[in-house]
């Protein structure tokens, strides 16, 4: 049975006088999609995927299917607020974040959770996961991939996104050719390019953004933020980090800082960047089936 516990009850407190607990936060209802298994097991163990910024359901669509496959469990993969199908609202904090996750946890009736969240979504994960009002059970597994539950300053990559996905808002433009145009001043990968075009809405006269910029960048700060401190608490389930070799969200600086919140935690590399399940799908793939199950319970 896995809790949260506390590290040191008197900031605890302190720390709750300042922050809202997750029952007192109007959460938002999640999109998602969901896959099930021939068995028609649609509650237990399932895997629930948070995805990053400027990301969605969409781009974890052939792992979701790979994992439900492999492990023969339900496997959901959410938007989370002001991204992909999800309602767009303020404000945009992990808190209110983990507080969209636990209700739709509670909603569908999910326990024995294994949560796998991507960079944002890493930080969304690991706060339900730290959170005292994550019910007993609720978690079994959690997987992080690349990021660290450290504040950090947005990548000068993702500002420019940020700009980019402006410009074509502003511009008025009719098509995705124009609006990849508009971003080969932004982003010289074209596969990045694409990614951050599965946010435009081509089924509209002049192109739309499924997702709300202003907000994003006005709420910046908190993305990069993370509401514990070293201390506070800690997850005593497993818990695995994915670290992308040639990523610095999780380096030698911010690793003692994982193993106290989560002392248990496997810290595991791929040759990749920040987008590793992405860029290195099978070796992810086996990393996250292996860890949440038994040998035995394992189908390749």
């Amino acid at each position: 049975m896995v809790l949260s516990s506390v590290r040191n009850p008197s900031r605890l407190i302190s720390s709750f006088l300042q922050r809202r607990l997750l029952s007192g936060i109007p959460s938002v209802p999640l999109n998602y999609d969901k896959y099930i298994p021939p068995n028609g097991n649609e509650t237990e163990r399932p895997l629930v995927i948070l995805h990053g910024f400027f990301g969605s359901k969409r781009n974890w669509q052939s792992l979701s299917k790979a994992f439900m496959r492999d492990l023969q469990r339900p496997v959901y993969a959410v938007d989370l607020r002001n991204h992909g199908a999800s309602p767009h609202a303020r404000p945009m904090t992990y808190l209110h974040m983990a507080a969209d996750v636990l209700d739709f946890l509670r909603r569908f009736s999910l326990s024995g959770v294994s949560l796998l969240g991507h960079s944002m979504g890493g930080k969304v994960a690991m706060t339900l996961a730290l959170h005292p009002e994550a019910p007993v059970g609720t978690l079994t597994d959690l997987i992080v991939s690349d990021i660290a539950p450290v504040r950090a300053k947005a990548s000068e990559d993702t500002i420019r996104h940020i700009e980019g996905m402006e410009q074509i808002e502003a511009s008025g433009v009719t098509n995705r050719k124009d609006a990849a145009r508009i971003l080969e001043d932004y982003e010289m990968d074209p596969s990045i390019r694409a990614f951050l075009l599965t946010n435009v809405d081509m089924n509209t006269s002049s192109l739309r953004l499924k997702i709300p910029v202003d907000i994003l960048k006005e709420d910046r700060p908190e993305i990069e933020s993370f509401p514990w401190v070293p201390g506070e608490r800690t997850f005593n389930g497993k818990s695995l980090f994915v670290k992308g070799g040639k990523s610095k969200y999780i380096n030698r600086h911010n690793v003692p800082v994982i193993k106290d919140f989560f002392p248990g935690a496997i810290i595991e590399e791929l040759d990749a960047g920040h987008w590793v399940h992405a860029e290195r799908p099978n070796e992810f793939r086996k990393l996250v089936v292996d860890f949440v199950s038994p040998k035995d319970d394992v189908s390749s």
